[in-house]
């Protein structure tokens, strides 16, 4: 089995872009047929939504695209009681974690950047969205109540969810069942472009929504692409990244474990151990091996060519090369396993989410601790926020100038409308009826936090 080891002084500069870049989806290669299923789907509606169902997915919808009461009741009844335990235990820990977050936030504040001159925001929930759940090379409850749960918690008033069908019709128990632990009952059985195109223009069953968030395969992500000028297309979410920043402190077994969490997610996915000790690559390369043949297939050949691909070790001769190596990295999971994580802490920016040591395996991260799993993907994490109620929130600044404050402001606001050749701003100042108006008394005054 090949597995990709560097030292970092000497990696050719060739070899360190390419590690950087990954495999992230070309989406190139099917936007012309993302296009057409698009605008299908604009002009046929539901008609065209059972088309692709039967096409792509081999399925026939029954009466409706939308699971009905009775679905939701069956897939109780179907999945394995242990299986509804550990959904509504993980679902708990993030419902926890964003009501946390929710009670932190303010919102209404007016703050008074001078005497008489105050500016503030209003937070309010996104009226409307649409959630993509995946279901390719298996069934994902966990990102539906990584999705459902923040909006729930957002108080987003309409959550509209499509997820593909299986070839009979139905979609998966277990994301069911977690979609109604999240309180989310409206689950559309369409997958692809063609879900995400219905999101944005609306069918005679499916509503339009102004933002649509979650991964999904490449014509999922070229449909969010070609639509970004209809909908607010979400956090970007593709292949799979995970590094393991690591010193001799950290245990050699668990970290050729940690490394097949991303590895195994399939061929495009990225799994690196970046190491500032030579004894811990050296034992993790005698340990990968064995763990990887002993995976079934197909798990066991992703892994393989993730190894030899993406994959593989890079070795650093201290912590901050290390360091600068997984800022620029900005890698969608980092696992920190080192004797002075504070340090690292500090000094690492750019990343997903980070997973503190020996205990705290990313795995854990995606299903349960509580943070959300559905984080930015290659080198997204340089700009984008890991998936949270802000996901769903949006910000509306307020202002507000008391009559005391408003002459001296006027005449500077005046002087930079002329420079900037806007005579009709200058006469809405100029020309003001300035009488002695009462000042408005405003709640935003008095901040606002916690729960609405």
């Amino acid at each position: 089995m090949k597995i990709n080891i560097w030292r970092m002084r000497n990696l050719p500069a060739a070899d360190r872009a390419r590690l950087i870049k990954r495999s992230e989806t070309d989406i190139e290669a099917v936007m012309d047929t993302a296009s057409k299923i698009i605008e299908d789907v604009r002009r046929r509606g539901d008609e065209a939504l059972r088309y692709y169902a039967k096409l792509l997915d081999g399925a026939v919808i029954g009466e409706s695209l939308q699971v009905s009461p009775g679905e939701f009741e069956n897939a109780y009844e179907e999945l394995d009681p242990e299986v509804t335990s550990a959904i509504r235990a993980c679902a708990e820990n993030v419902r926890a974690h964003h009501r946390e977050q929710l009670r932190r936030v303010v919102w209404q504040w007016l703050e008074q950047v001078k005497p008489g001159v105050f500016a503030g925001e209003k937070i309010t929930p996104i009226p409307s969205a649409g959630l993509y759940v995946p279901r390719g090379k298996g069934a994902f409850p966990s990102v539906m109540y990584m999705l459902c749960m923040p909006a729930v918690i957002a108080d987003v008033k309409r959550i509209a969810v499509c997820t593909p069908p299986a070839a009979n019709g139905t979609i998966d128990a277990a994301s069911l069942v977690a979609a109604d632990i999240c309180g989310v009952r409206e689950v559309y059985k369409v997958g692809g472009a063609q879900a995400i195109a219905a999101l944005a223009f609306g069918t005679e069953t499916v509503p339009k929504v102004p933002q649509v968030n979650g991964p999904g395969s490449p014509y999922v992500a070229a449909a969010k692409r070609l639509l970004g000028h209809i909908i607010n297309p979400g956090m970007p979410a593709g292949p799979s990244e995970a590094i393991i920043l690591a010193d001799h402190s950290a245990d050699a077994w668990n970290t050729a474990l940690d490394l097949i969490n991303e590895a195994e997610h399939g061929p495009d996915s990225a799994s690196l151990l970046v190491t500032t000790s030579e004894a811990l690559a050296e034992s993790v390369l005698r340990f990968l091996p064995d763990i990887v043949a002993s995976l079934p297939a197909p798990r066991r050949e992703y892994c393989e060519a993730v190894f030899a691909n993406y994959g593989g070790i890079i070795v650093c001769q201290e912590l901050q090369e290390a360091i600068e190596f997984c800022n620029e990295y900005a890698a969608e999971h980092l696992a920190l396993k080192v004797e002075d994580p504070n340090r690292a802490l500090a000094g690492l920016m750019n990343c997903g989410e980070i997973l503190i040591g020996e205990t705290t395996p990313i795995v854990l991260g995606n299903f349960g601790i509580g943070s959300n799993a559905v984080l930015p993907t290659g080198q997204k994490a340089l700009t984008y926020d890991c998936t949270s109620i802000w996901t769903f929130l949006k910000r509306t600044s307020l202002s507000y100038v008391t009559s005391a404050a408003y002459g001296e402001l006027k005449d500077t606001a005046t002087t930079l409308a002329r420079y900037e050749g806007f005579p009709g701003h200058a006469k809405v100042l100029d020309e003001r009826h300035e009488g002695a108006f009462a000042d408005v008394q405003l709640d935003a005054l008095r901040p606002s936090g916690g729960s609405n």
